[in-house]
């Protein structure tokens, strides 16, 4: 599968979750966008049609929450449970041929979330769950074979809190001699777990199928300074923040929580995170495809 060129800008998608809750469904079970990949796996391409609308030009899946233990965990087999995860990619893919002979190259990268997406708790923004690397190992090494199998153009390593499993995924693409960005969820400075960003995107840059390394899923504010921190590894950088707006978790087990504040993404920043490195340009949480096809613009 060809890779994407990154000698220029190049714009993601936005968030999934919000966009298919635009579309009516709603997401609070623990498979979270994945459960869509089972029961209506049509609305997911319906949300790929719209970001490549807007002008994105890489679809990211619905694999982020898609995980072997998960999906068992949701009453399907194990044989059912690899069926969706590969899934995920072949959905993308089949849009990406919809649109084919438009003279636009567009891309597939396969979501892999980190360890505390499965948990989902919030984990992925606190990191440390008291794991080893063998543990992490044997957690993230059958969803990795079974997306490369389905041979995205890339895959996208994302929101990963602690460098300990940054550096866990990066041997495996490696193994795998899979192509792919790794990106960190971090805040005020640091990774989620608290280590400095140099540190963390040194180890996040050390495979070599890696193409790309930055953040996704933080504060709008804290994209700029964490783009010139990755930059210093000399790959090309990639960022994607959420809105700005944070989220309320549940005052009590089973009810669902909810999104606070106001949104702070705002698209005329991307031209200083493109000048300070970034190539992957694009969004997370609760940025759809208005503020899609508005980043899409500015960067031309």
């Amino acid at each position: 599968m060809p890779r994407p060129p990154l000698d220029s800008p190049l714009v993601l998608d936005g968030g999934l979750s919000n966009a298919l809750e635009d579309r009516g469904h709603e997401l609070t079970s623990p498979l979270w966008t994945a459960r869509l990949l089972r029961d209506d796996p049509g609305e997911v391409a319906a949300v790929h049609r719209a970001y490549f609308a807007a002008g994105a030009r890489v679809a990211t899946t619905a694999s982020y929450q898609a995980t072997l233990p998960g999906l068992v965990g949701a009453g399907l087999s194990p044989r059912e449970a690899a069926g969706i995860i590969r899934l995920s990619v072949r959905v993308a893919r089949d849009v990406v041929a919809e649109l084919a002979g438009d003279g636009v190259e567009r891309y597939v990268a396969a979501s892999v979330g980190p360890y505390g997406a499965f948990l989902a708790d919030g984990s992925e923004y606190r990191g440390r769950y008291g794991l080893d690397t063998a543990a992490l190992r044997d957690f993230h090494a059958p969803r990795l074979e079974l997306l490369a199998a389905e041979e995205p153009d890339l895959v996208a390593v994302e929101t990963v809190p602690d460098a300990d499993e940054a550096g866990v995924l990066v041997g495996l693409m490696d193994e795998l001699d899979v192509p792919g960005w790794v990106s960190l969820t971090v805040a005020d400075g640091r990774t989620r777990a608290g280590q400095p960003l140099e540190e963390a995107f040194a180890v996040a840059a050390s495979g070599r199928t890696v193409v790309a390394v930055g953040v996704n899923c933080c504060d709008p504010a804290d994209v700029l300074p964490a783009v010139r921190a990755a930059a210093g590894t000399g790959l090309p950088v990639v960022c994607y923040p959420n809105s700005g707006e944070g989220w309320q978790a549940a005052p009590r087990s089973g009810t669902s929580g909810h999104w606070a504040g106001r949104s702070t993404f705002d698209v005329s920043a991307a031209a200083d995170w493109v000048t300070a490195g970034a190539r992957l340009v694009g969004g997370c949480c609760r940025v759809g495809p208005d503020q899609v096809a508005a980043l899409a613009a500015a960067l031309g």
